[in-house]
């Protein structure tokens, strides 16, 4: 039984900016697929066996762990190889598996943009719930209109948590989330707006949305790799100021 509605996306590149070392880098993606929607609690429940309140509300106040999980609990309910392995708090992604998983940063803006160029890809009234709508919390998913990759909600109702580190030589093991929430103004909710937490925290307005796809290597795929994360991280030299320690 396939409880997800995928999107197939070609082969592209997109360019990602961090704005706190103003540097900008082009990454080359492989095809993939990702959910045209937030998961849902409905989506949870069915997944977790768990009760859902608001069954097409995206399911939110989830930490990046339980994000994590999740995405093997979803592989296991299809018979599929789980895409992730755990040592402690070690999580470990096997880039090869045809499992479930968190989209990487760069996948994410690419099938977020779907093409565009401006920080929004279309009016924000029109494909996103936010600050402007006044609501006291998520909306059902799909109310908007869709982006050009067949995509609803990649901006506003909730963010979404993403696969890689936000800075690891400021905030260490925080995990990145983007596209803004229902609460938040104008400009917060663009496609390059980069957010994050350590990977037990959880707020109201951060979700998930699936991805999937293997590829061949290890420890890199996507735009992401495990030795980017170590260099970037400046293990053993001096901290920028404002660094934030594991907790």
């Amino acid at each position: 039984m396939d409880l997800w509605e995928m999107r197939a996306l070609p082969a592209g590149t997109v360019t990602l900016h961090d704005a706190r070392r103003d540097e900008r880098r082009t990454v080359a993606l492989e095809p993939f697929e990702i959910g045209a929607f937030a998961v849902t609690e409905e989506q949870f429940a069915e997944v977790l066996g768990i009760a859902a309140q608001h069954p097409r509300r995206p399911a939110r106040d989830l930490s990046w762990f339980r994000a994590i999980r999740f995405c093997n609990a979803a592989s296991e309910w299809e018979g599929l190889d789980p895409a992730y392995s755990f040592d402690g708090e070690d999580v470990t992604w096997h880039v090869d598996s045809d499992g479930y998983r968190l989209p990487t940063e760069a996948e994410w803006e690419y099938a977020c943009r779907a093409g565009s160029i401006g920080p929004q890809y279309g009016p924000l009234d029109e494909i996103a719930w936010t600050a402007l709508d006044g609501v006291p919390a998520p909306q059902d998913v799909g109310m908007k209109l869709p982006n050009l990759n067949g995509l609803f909600d990649t901006l506003g109702n909730v963010w979404e948590w993403c696969w890689d580190l936000l800075d690891p030589e400021r905030y260490d093991e925080y995990r990145v989330f983007r596209g803004g929430g229902f609460a938040d103004d104008t400009w917060s909710v663009r496609a390059s707006v980069r957010r994050g937490g350590a990977p037990r925290m959880h707020h109201d307005d951060v979700g998930m949305r699936l991805a999937r796809g293997g590829f061949d290597g290890a420890d890199s795929a996507q735009g992401w790799s495990a030795r980017a994360d170590i260099e970037r991280g400046g293990r053993g030299g001096p901290r920028p100021i404002g660094w934030t320690p594991r907790r």
